[in-house]
């Protein structure tokens, strides 16, 4: 465990605005915590003692059926709050987050961050900014799962994929995260035997390839056509 540096700090949207000396203060009570892919960073019902942020990384946020399967509410990558309303309200978080792949949080541990909220109002300002932003993603998200065809679902999340993480690599754009079946069809709310004739359809098609490091998107005008459905 390490205390993080200003400078990973002024990497984080929501404190790029904050003064130095601020986040100095911040820097005081902070600390970086790794994960490795699959570690837990914390589950649903857990205390919220700690503010999260990904500095490097990719997290999932996913609630657990009764049946054992896990429903993806969001992915977050650099700068994403995790659990931050929960940790705001003093509340137990309502869902999980794992780690995706080798990932570091920034953690700042809730009493000690609302004693320099209430010393400096420029941090109050920065926060409340960033959960208003999470809230509208999070009902975003949540109409995308239950609105539209399922093929329609699958290719807004790609295109939203892509537009995140994409890079101009191997004849399309190549999203490097790695995805199993299950994931995706928790992610768009439907099955696995649905996600696999979609996936396996787009791959004959050249739309989209699974490549073992990730995917590559190759036909987004057919995405996009797809996603406005």
């Amino acid at each position: 465990m390490l205390h993080p540096t200003p400078a990973v700090l002024a990497q984080i949207p929501l404190f790029r605005r904050v003064s130095a000396e601020d986040r100095d203060r911040l820097v005081a009570v902070s600390r970086l915590r790794a994960f490795e892919r699959g570690d837990s960073i914390f589950q649903e019902g857990d205390d919220s003692d700690f503010f999260s942020i990904v500095v490097t990384g990719r997290v999932k946020v996913f609630k657990r059926t009764p049946a054992g399967n896990d429903r993806i509410l969001e992915l977050f990558g650099p700068g994403g709050p995790l659990g931050a309303v929960a940790a705001y309200e003093s509340r137990p978080y309502h869902a999980s987050a794992e780690a995706l792949e080798a990932t570091t949080c920034l953690q700042i541990p809730r009493q000690e961050f609302f004693a320099l909220l209430e010393q400096h109002p420029s941090l109050v300002r920065g926060l409340l900014g960033s959960l208003s932003l999470r809230l509208v993603e999070l009902t975003t998200r949540l109409a995308e799962l239950t609105g539209g065809r399922v093929e329609s679902r699958f290719a807004r999340l790609f295109l939203k994929l892509a537009d995140q993480l994409g890079k101009p690599e191997r004849g399309g754009t190549f999203i490097p995260m790695t995805l199993a079946r299950q994931e995706l069809a928790d992610m768009t709310g439907t099955t696995i035997e649905t996600c696999i004739r979609i996936m396996s359809r787009w791959g004959k098609d050249d739309v989209l390839r699974t490549e073992k490091d990730g995917f590559v998107l190759v036909d987004r005008a057919a995405l996009e056509s797809l996603a406005s459905n």
